[in-house]
């Protein structure tokens, strides 16, 4: 029993690390507040193992501990008292991430730059494939309110890219 634990846990993590990571790293904007959340979700993870009754409750169970587990930096006395000398991500924090094109990977900076309410939608729903639907379940917001959100990411992702070097 205790090794089949063990390995379904190796599994999870195995499964949702990239996923657990990215929507981290797009929740801080901080690799070192993301490698934090990532570490807090997966010791949830284990303490919680025998509450799971399948792969999609895991996923969205993931995804709203990940959420939480942000907005508990930002919630933290220590993250209040800090003085963040450089608030944006810098482009070597992306390096430890898998992206096909180096342009997948200055679209992905630039979807961190969006506030955080269209950063996550926008997240969910380009690269972890999630529908409005899921992600509405998984954020505890309506379907319109993501929709909405949805809309106005992408628009406010257009102009950030049309500022860049792509052609959008």
């Amino acid at each position: 029993m205790y090794l089949d634990t063990n390995n379904h846990i190796s599994e999870i993590v195995h499964t949702y690390s990239d996923m657990v990571y990215k929507l981290a790293l797009a929740r801080t904007k901080n690799k070192f507040d993301a490698d934090d959340v990532f570490q807090e979700v997966f010791i949830r993870c284990m303490k919680n193992y025998n509450k799971f009754t399948s792969n999609d409750h895991i996923k969205a169970w993931l995804i709203r501990v990940t959420i939480n587990c942000s907005n508990n930096i930002f919630n933290s006395s220590w993250f209040k008292k800090t003085v963040l000398l450089n608030n944006n991500l810098k482009d070597n924090s992306l390096d430890d991430l898998n992206f096909s094109t180096e342009e997948n990977k200055q679209v992905y900076h630039s979807v961190l730059e969006l506030p955080k309410k269209y950063r996550t939608v926008i997240h969910l729903f380009y690269y972890e494939d999630m529908s409005i639907r899921e992600i509405s379940k998984a954020l505890k917001i309506k379907e319109g309110t993501i929709k909405s959100q949805l809309h106005r990411g992408r628009n406010l992702l257009k102009e950030i890219l049309e500022g860049e070097i792509f052609d959008v």
